[in-house]
């Protein structure tokens, strides 16, 4: 009697061929240093104000809408908090900043990647579902005025140092969220002047975020949570805002994000370090001291 074939390694192959291989880029392939010198000329390209930036090139499923961006994630890393927050938020558009070549190029792939996956898997559902689906899709054709922008549409990065060039991107009290999420800690004396709260940068920051909008910072370095912390408590347009408060205003999946879903953010959970959180919010009158 002869021996039966195995099906397992066709029925693999088959598997295989069903599943679309990933699109999504791999860190490996963007080597690049833990942190750039903000102080140092990167030959960065920047527009001279707020109104020379073409959003529709980074939002593209936006044009013609007037929106921009409302949420900024300074020094994004590799694009964790954008990745996360974009579906939570899909009609509000929300800009990474970083500095760094390869890190930058990575968010901007990682972000190209998702789209496209997200209008396959679309397009896919689409095409299963078409036949029961003809009097639906008619019947919304007809009321339908714009279509609803995809998956991870509303998220972008340009690459840019945020210490110089911000106001040249946002316009006054545009923005209703900053990011500060584990920042260069900049550990020696003579290497504060870098860190990327100061009362120079928090007038910046004051600038380009609305009364009401929300800076939230973290760190797993506590002297540098204290650093931050006391410089915001010390600038007049700013008052420190309880994470309980902020839970009691919906901004709970903002805060789990924050905390959780960088990659610095897990690799402190890796090393059971300690994360340290001041959020402030900024206010229309100047606080009396």
């Amino acid at each position: 009697m002869g021996k039966r074939k195995r099906g397992g390694a066709g029925e693999a192959s088959t598997s295989q061929q069903q599943q679309p291989k990933s699109l999504l880029p791999q860190k490996r392939h963007y080597r690049q240093r833990a942190h750039a010198n903000p102080f140092s000329d990167h030959s960065l390209e920047y527009p001279a104000s707020p109104d020379e930036v073409d959003w529709a090139e980074h939002y593209p499923a936006f044009a013609g809408t007037g929106k921009t961006p409302e949420f900024a994630d300074v020094g994004c890393g590799f694009g964790g908090l954008l990745i996360a927050l974009a579906p939570l938020f899909p009609d509000t558009l929300m800009l990474g900043l970083e500095i760094r070549v390869q890190v930058s190029q990575y968010v901007q792939d990682r972000i190209a990647a998702l789209r496209a996956t997200a209008e396959q898997e679309k397009a896919a559902k689409v095409s299963a579902d078409a036949p029961a689906l003809d009097t639906e899709i008619a019947a919304a054709t007809e009321t339908a005025t714009t279509p609803t922008p995809g998956p991870y549409q509303n998220a972008s990065i340009v690459r840019a140092n945020a210490m110089k060039f911000l106001p040249n991107y946002f316009p006054k009290r545009s923005l209703s969220a900053l990011f500060f999420l584990f920042p260069d800690p900049h550990f020696k004396q003579r290497k504060h002047k870098a860190r990327i709260i100061s009362p120079t940068l928090l007038a910046e920051y004051a600038y380009v975020l609305r009364p009401g909008g929300i800076v939230y910072t973290i760190t797993d370095v506590h002297d540098l949570h204290l650093w931050m912390k006391g410089h915001l408590d010390a600038f007049p347009l700013f008052e420190a805002v309880s994470e309980d408060a902020l839970r009691a205003e919906g901004r709970g999946p903002i805060l789990d994000a924050v905390r959780g879903e960088t990659e610095e953010g897990k690799k402190v959970e890796r090393n059971k370090g300690e994360k340290w959180l001041a959020c402030f919010r900024r206010i229309e009158v100047p606080r009396e001291e």
